[in-house]
């Protein structure tokens, strides 16, 4: 709007009375995206009761979510899963700073074996069967239940998943884990990124045939190519909290 049409209109108004003055529209914005950060919701979840004795962070890259998630849960256990072999440097920084850490150098899956994986982004990464191009490579897998095990992890667990479009196998082989969860994040999309991952409401209705419902959402994103809804963070608890037994607003 130019600079003579708004004089106009201000006067008008100020004929009639009134003042006009701009909203501050920025402010309003990032003072509610304040509520729907990963380190406000998962103090929330805390605040509500929600216990963690041990955080499973699949898709750690070289520790940093975890870091982070130590600002809110400190006195856990962390054992984090990272497929690429380019950040074991970092992850055993983390490790040798903090007495609390472990790590494997695998991708999660159904079971135990190999899987291809393409490691061409260092903080992305796709998890495959099959070799569909060169930029796959062939990479250890482990089940989180076989982890669960070896590894002698102490329920109750958070679950973190950030593995674009894996996540259905990865839960098929994390059964045990599922059981002593108190706390799942899953990183959830709005596309389908491979034939077999699934959109973000999609992914709810197969959370809540485990047994889990939506509790946050938070740190929405969206895609370069035309800013529509990339992703976002979505939190479940198990279905039968105390949260979901009252449904009024107030």
């Amino acid at each position: 709007m130019s600079g003579r049409v708004k004089k106009i209109i201000q006067n008008l108004f100020k004929v009639l009375g009134y003042k006009l003055h701009k909203l501050n529209t920025s402010n309003v914005v990032h003072a509610n995206n304040k509520q729907f950060t990963m380190h406000s919701a998962i103090k929330r979840c805390l605040e509500r009761g929600v216990n963690v004795t041990t955080v499973i962070d699949v898709g750690a890259s070289d520790g940093r979510w975890s870091k982070a998630c130590m600002r809110s849960i400190p006195h856990a256990n962390y054992f984090l899963v990272e497929a690429q072999l380019a950040h074991k440097e970092g992850l055993e920084a983390f490790k040798r700073t903090h007495e609390n850490v472990d790590y494997v150098i695998a991708a999660a899956g159904k079971e135990n074996g190999t899987i291809y994986f393409d490691d061409t982004e260092l903080f992305g990464g796709l998890a495959s069967k099959s070799k569909i191009n060169e930029n796959f490579v062939e990479v250890p897998v482990v089940s989180l239940d076989s982890e669960f095990d070896k590894q002698k992890l102490k329920p109750p667990f958070l679950l973190k998943l950030d593995t674009h479009g894996y996540e259905v196998p990865i839960l098929e082989g994390a059964k045990n884990v599922i059981k002593e969860a108190s706390l799942i994040i899953i990183e959830t999309y709005n596309y389908k990124l491979t034939n077999d991952s699934l959109k973000y409401y999609e992914m709810c209705k197969y959370m809540e045939d485990l047994g889990f419902s939506p509790i946050e959402m938070v740190d929405l994103m969206q895609r370069k190519y035309d800013n529509s809804f990339w992703q976002m963070d979505t939190f479940f608890i198990p279905s039968n909290s105390k949260e979901f037994s009252y449904n009024s607003y107030e």
